[in-house]
């Protein structure tokens, strides 16, 4: 199968977009696949794990490059001739890329990761929000398949007119977060620094920006017996240090691959403070970990994070629920060791390897969808003639 990749978000900018992309294509070189990359040029490699990465007109906003519609989208999908086109998280690019597999007769499917009703909210866009609304569904009714990341975002999907859904979660890496890395070198290291004295330590991984939410751990602050540990940056970092001044915080920085998996390793509980995801990734890393989970009871978490089973959920917007559900971890080992260990099984379904096999399905349907097509178009009789049975 030939895929062409076209990624609103690629290396060296890593996020929830990027690391999705990177693991679909790692399967489809695994499994013989042959595929390209479209993306912004901001610096991506030439090539991932052999496949070619060709970068397109970009401009810089909160960070973050965002490609620019160009005609070299339509040129390189056309030189390469992919059966299907993958886009994930389609914006400006993405929107010209289905645009332009619909006119090189190419099916796509289309990744939603955005949840564009939580930002509205947050920014109190009443009017922008319907406009973002329809341009969500002017590009995804533009594909032929649309898969949603959870329950929430799906429904979102659906009330926005999209008609054409499906569901496709995340994968996890299950070797990498194992409870089993507490027992590494590193994390016993860094559990070493972060509970000198046995606190109960309280984690957070993403990025630290206004959709996350992380000020919101400000709740927790007298909390006693309790460290909170933080990993990742972003523009929110200066504020939300000033949120939490005073609190025993331990900021990490970035971090990745084995230093992430030591990092969710000296955690006793994950805190999940956003109420806007449309998946909530590192959820599952914090589960695969062995972690118990604090949660919104909004988006994605809502299918990831069974309440009172392997973590807890609260009201989206009730800070004292929050700090109250840490609490309970906080003072109960043998409950927070039952249910990192649920969260734990939760996940063994959810490998990638699982992930990305369900979204091969998911092309080889719009793949012959799009053949059913073309042959009902051939047999249709011409104007004026008489068609037989």
């Amino acid at each position: 199968m030939r895929v062409a990749v076209v990624s609103e978000s690629f290396l060296p900018t890593v996020n929830g977009v990027t690391t999705s992309v990177l693991r679909v294509l790692d399967h489809l070189a695994e499994h013989g696949h042959e595929a390209i990359v479209i993306c912004p040029d901001a610096g991506a490699p030439a090539e991932y794990a052999g496949f070619r990465i060709h970068q397109v007109p970009s401009i810089a906003y909160r960070q973050f490059p965002v490609g620019l519609p160009s005609p070299q989208v339509q040129r390189i999908l056309s030189t390469f001739a992919p059966d299907v086109l993958h886009a994930a998280s389609p914006f400006f690019l993405g929107a010209q890329a289905i645009a332009a597999a619909n006119r090189l007769g190419v099916p796509s499917v289309a990744i939603y990761q955005t949840d564009v009703a939580g930002f509205a909210r947050r920014n109190g866009l009443g009017v922008t929000s319907a406009i973002a609304w329809k341009y969500v569904r002017w590009v995804h009714e533009g594909a032929d398949l649309t898969l949603a990341p959870s329950a929430a975002s799906a429904y979102d999907l659906r009330t926005a007119g999209v008609t054409r859904l499906d569901r496709w979660g995340r994968g996890v890496d299950l070797e990498r977060y194992h409870p089993n890395k507490r027992r590494t070198a590193a994390a016993a290291a860094l559990r070493e620094q972060l509970s000198p004295d046995g606190e109960t330590v309280i984690g957070y991984v993403g990025r630290i920006a206004p959709e996350k939410q992380v000020e919101r751990l400000r709740s927790l602050r007298g909390l006693t017996g309790v460290s909170l540990a933080i990993v990742g940056d972003g523009p929110s970092r200066d504020a939300v240090a000033r949120e939490l001044r005073g609190m025993p915080v331990t900021w990490l920085g970035r971090r990745g691959g084995e230093e992430l998996a030591a990092a969710y390793a000296a955690f006793d509980v994950f805190v999940h403070t956003g109420s806007e995801e449309t998946f909530g990734q590192t959820v599952q890393e914090a589960h695969a970990s062995g972690l118990p989970v604090v949660a919104p009871r909004a988006g994605g978490p809502i299918d990831l994070v069974e309440h009172g089973v392997d973590g807890l959920l609260f009201p989206p917007s009730d800070d004292r629920a929050l700090r109250a559900a840490v609490t309970l971890l906080v003072r109960d080992g043998a409950e927070r060791r039952r249910m990192g260990e649920a969260g734990r099984r939760a996940v063994l379904g959810r490998s990638w390897e699982v992930l990305c096999g369900q979204l091969i399905g998911h092309y080889e349907r719009v793949i012959l969808n799009a053949v059913a097509d073309v042959a009902a178009r051939d047999v249709q009789p011409a104007e004026g003639s008489r068609a037989y049975s």
